[in-house]
């Protein structure tokens, strides 16, 4: 069923879904309309031909002696239509639902005789047994054969007034024709929705393959993946979509190269200045001024180099493997415990990603020291579902008020008052772990545990192919 419900949410199944929707719809009415037009065709034909037998009959009883009408009534009978000789007509002169009727029995009797022709038509019950009696026993199962694929039947009553002076009332019932489904329409429907698969199997393949990978290409470009221009087929407006997407893959490395490059320049440059007032500073007599000059520099030197790391975690330089997260995070944690930090770390054993894994040590490395710095110990926890990664860092310290939970991303912002940078840092160690998370597709997610302490949870999405 999962499988089922994913096809039918893609865009062929859905483009599939809509045409089979409309070949029914406009199949169901074709076979209304042209019953319906078959219907009156079949009845008109019955009628007309009940009353040129009518017709027919009239004029035979006119030149035909009375001994022998008897047999001429008895040899004009049929399944359908009945015939006797009366001295009243059984239809009323009223009714005028049979005129186109009348006029095909006065066209046959000619209107040599000033003669009186009454007809309508009704509407019956299924009983049909009114005219059984009169049938042979041999027509009984041609008789119930067409009873038995009919529907809604009509009566068609009809007086024609004789030379004589007697009536000729003639009574008909025909009936709606059934539904009739033959192998050579049911092989067209057949044949008509195989087309329609192979059309969307088709049509699907030239706009869904080129769909999935873009897709892919802006997963692999959103994590800075470097790819191979994607191959630009399908119809004209995907060649389109494709092709644009290749120019902005192409601007956005060059722009990243670029930026790289002046950052390292600027680092050089920086660093240069900073490097010469330290040495004439040494050269300096220790005085109260020249302390706090040092402490500047050095200050001013720790921002710097912060400053340049939080850009160089920001450009995507370093080249993607596949690595597994549960040994990455081992050997963080075996680090930390040599220090004699109460660390643990449990969850998922092997969890295989394709990350910047030097990159990806440095996020997590961070929000582990932040876990130590402010809470004392730290908890890590690896899990995997939905396609995603998630790894929980927690700590016992005293977590961090709800309405700063989310400026404690943002470049140089320290909650920690002090000036001691030992203590509460330059205020990027998290502005630096979420560029590099979310260069990967990824988030991080801070907040305060019920039972005390902080709470940083990192999901990552696997992968795509």
């Amino acid at each position: 069923m999962k499988a089922l419900s994913r096809f039918f949410r893609s865009v062929g199944g859905q483009l599939l879904l809509l045409l089979l929707i409309a070949v029914l719809v406009t199949q169901s009415l074709s076979l209304l309309l042209f019953s319906d037009e078959r219907n009156r065709a079949v009845r008109a034909a019955m009628g007309l031909e009940a009353a040129g037998r009518a017709a027919n009959v009239a004029l035979l009883l006119d030149e035909a002696p009375e001994s022998m009408q008897a047999a001429i009534l008895r040899s004009a009978d049929s399944p359908l239509v009945r015939f006797s000789l009366d001295d009243t007509p059984n239809a009323a002169p009223e009714n005028k639902t049979a005129t186109h009727l009348l006029a095909r029995v006065r066209r046959i009797l000619g209107g040599t005789i000033d003669r009186k022709i009454y007809g309508g038509v009704s509407h019956i019950a299924s009983d049909t047994n009114w005219q059984m009696e009169r049938m042979p026993n041999e027509m009984h199962p041609m008789h119930e054969a067409m009873l038995a694929q009919s529907t809604e039947p009509f009566r068609l009553n009809m007086s024609i007034e004789l030379a004589g002076g007697r009536w000729l009332n003639v009574q008909s019932m025909f009936h709606r024709p059934a539904a009739q489904w033959s192998q050579t329409s049911l092989f067209s429907i057949i044949l008509m929705v195989t087309a329609i698969i192979l059309v969307v199997w088709i049509m699907g393949r030239r706009i869904v393959s080129p769909m999935n990978a873009l897709a892919q290409g802006a997963e692999r470009l959103g994590r800075g993946i470097e790819t191979e221009p994607l191959p630009v087929t399908g119809p004209r407006e995907i060649r389109d979509t494709v092709a644009a997407f290749n120019r902005m893959q192409t601007r956005l490395t060059r722009f990243v190269k670029n930026r790289t490059h002046l950052l390292a320049a600027l680092g050089h440059d920086l660093r240069s200045p900073l490097t010469a007032m330290r040495i004439r500073l040494e050269l300096l007599e220790e005085t109260e001024d020249s302390i706090r000059l040092k402490a500047m520099v050095d200050e001013m030197q720790s921002m710097v180099e912060a400053t340049l790391e939080f850009a160089h975690s920001a450009a995507v330089s370093e080249p993607v493997v596949k690595v597994d997260i549960a040994d990455l995070l081992y050997e963080l944690v075996e680090d930390i415990k040599v220090g004699g930090v109460k660390t643990s770390l449990s969850g998922a054993r092997s969890v295989p990603l394709i990350v910047r894994p030097i990159a990806l040590k440095r996020a997590l490395r961070n929000l582990i020291d932040n876990a130590i710095r402010y809470g004392g110990c730290v908890d890590v926890v690896l899990d995997q579902f939905d396609g995603m990664v998630q790894i929980n860092i927690a700590d016992e310290g005293p977590g961090l008020p709800e309405d700063q939970i989310a400026r404690v991303f943002e470049p140089f912002i320290r909650l920690e008052r002090s000036r001691n940078r030992g203590t509460g840092g330059t205020g990027l160690g998290l502005a630096i772990a979420r560029t590099i998370v979310q260069s990967h597709g990824g988030e991080i997610v801070l907040s305060n545990r019920p039972e005390g302490g902080l709470l940083a949870t990192v999901r990552i999405p696997l992968m795509a192919k």
